[in-house]
């Protein structure tokens, strides 16, 4: 019989039946939250640019490959899935943006206090992106994952 459209189940882009979402998001998660700590690094350290240029470079790096992971998410948000999770990813991705913007500046000021809490803010919102993608999208009561 002909299988309708209700009837098929939302898969995401996948390798080796393992979605690439889920392979990219703990990169962006893990710069994001280095750079709160070397951040915090550099508050504690007096002014310690090595710090501040570790945040620059952690949080490029994450910008990278969240915005890799962004374009994975909105297909599968497209294709059907639910738009929280892109949505927050979208939200931590633009607060890492604006914060590496505000770590391109020169002294003290391009840490804290607005480097810091942009930093705190992109990691919470990456976090919860990555919470809320997998149950959201693919758990079905009674399946094992």
């Amino acid at each position: 019989m002909a299988e309708t459209l209700t009837q098929r189940r939302v898969t995401a882009i996948s390798i080796d039946r393992r979605p690439v979402f889920s392979l990219l998001v703990p990169i962006p998660v893990i710069c994001f939250i280095g750079a709160v700590l070397t951040d915090l690094a550099y508050q504690g350290s007096d002014g310690n640019f090595m710090w501040a240029d570790f945040s620059s470079w952690l949080i490029a790096a994450g910008l990278l490959f969240g915005a890799i992971g962004g374009a994975v998410l909105l297909i599968d948000s497209i294709r059907g899935g639910s738009w929280v999770s892109f949505l927050l990813l979208l939200a931590a991705w633009i607060a890492e943006f604006i914060n590496s913007l505000v770590h391109a500046r020169d002294g003290w000021t391009a840490v804290v206090p607005t480097g810091l809490i942009l930093s705190v803010i992109g990691s919470l919102l990456i976090l919860a992106s990555g919470w809320t993608w997998r149950p959201i999208r693919y758990w079905t009561p009674g399946e094992r994952t």
